[in-house]
């Protein structure tokens, strides 16, 4: 008996290609693009056993779960966020289990974009390809400040990179964050006032929390210097609503660079954020590479083997076993 397994949401149907997923032959993978549009999804949602969700692209609740009456297992690549909701799916009698990640792949991402936005990078190529020759001016990074709000494994790694880069590095963020930088040895500054307005690249790495929500305002952006850039490779939902683009027009901070938006998959090429000059945009893509995928992947498939052959033990919501 072949147990169907559905991965939606996989936009560039990456996981068809990985030899992680082909291991068990009693379970058999199917992926889907976005759900919304995809024609096939429908059919492989409704026979799906398991789902393995990549990261939190995908919104479980009770509508998602009227979709799947066959489903008995949501496996997440990496740990549960809020995209699902737990308590509908142990009442639909849905386990879920979660995997593991790793910092490296949206650290990288992290630096290219710092390095990119700070050069003009894209502007420049942009140039060149349309038959201009150097037409922007672009700025290094070294001995600027760098200012990475929240200090956890990824931002720990970005503060080496920008060591390496001859970079003065600066934290803010929770007691645990400014403690463990003090100990390190980087600068916390004072208040965070002082930490805004003093930083020439701002970098987010704070988890999405009910206390991290909204929790960067325009108060605080509009603090930055003119020609400071602001990078967000971790959630939109960290700054309040509204606030960077009102900032960005304001002219403090004078350049972003995002990898994550309110509204996911953004498909409209008219959205404000891709019209500005100023904005450099990349489509959620911090986690999206290849080694990271197989880590995911690789993880999530095994913990869907272990629950179909018996071991709930990793079920985070046991009652809905119940």
């Amino acid at each position: 008996m072949t147990i169907p397994v559905c991965i939606p949401d996989d936009y560039q149907l990456a996981t068809a290609g990985l030899d992680c997923l082909k291991r068990h032959p009693a379970f058999h993978c199917t992926a889907v693009g976005d759900i919304h549009c995809d024609p096939a999804a429908a059919e492989a949602l409704a026979s799906a056993q398991a789902l393995i969700l990549i990261r939190e692209r995908t919104t479980i609740d009770e509508a998602f779960l009227q979709r799947t009456p066959q489903l008995k297992l949501i496996s997440q690549t990496g740990k549960i966020a809020r995209n699902i909701d737990l308590a509908a799916c142990s009442r639909a009698g849905v386990a879920v289990v979660e995997g593991v990640g790793s910092p490296v792949a949206p650290a990288e991402l992290t630096w290219l974009l710092i390095m990119a936005a700070r050069r003009k990078f894209v502007q420049a190529v942009n140039a060149m390809r349309a038959g201009h020759w150097q037409a922007e001016l672009g700025q290094g990074v070294h001995k600027q400040t760098l200012g990475i709000l929240g200090y956890g494994k990824i931002g720990k790694r970005i503060a080496a990179y920008a060591r390496a880069f001859g970079m003065q590095v600066q934290i803010w963020g929770s007691d645990r964050a400014r403690q463990e930088a003090q100990q390190e040895g980087l600068i916390v500054p004072a208040r965070r006032e002082a930490f805004f307005a003093t930083s020439d690249v701002i970098t987010v790495h704070q988890r999405l929390v009910a206390a991290t929500e909204g929790n960067i305002t325009l108060s605080d952006l509009v603090q930055m210097k003119p020609d400071a850039l602001f990078v967000n490779t971790s959630r939109a939902e960290l700054v309040a609503e509204g606030a960077l683009l009102s900032a960005l027009r304001q002219g403090r901070p004078g350049f972003a660079a995002l990898d994550v938006f309110e509204a996911e998959p953004l498909y409209d090429p008219a959205h404000p954020v891709l019209l500005m000059p100023n904005v450099l945009c990349t489509p959620h893509i911090g986690y999206v590479e290849k080694d990271s995928f197989t880590l995911y992947f690789s993880t999530a498939f095994d913990n869907v083997v272990r629950f179909f052959q018996g071991d709930t033990s990793h079920v985070i919501n046991p009652e809905a076993l119940d």
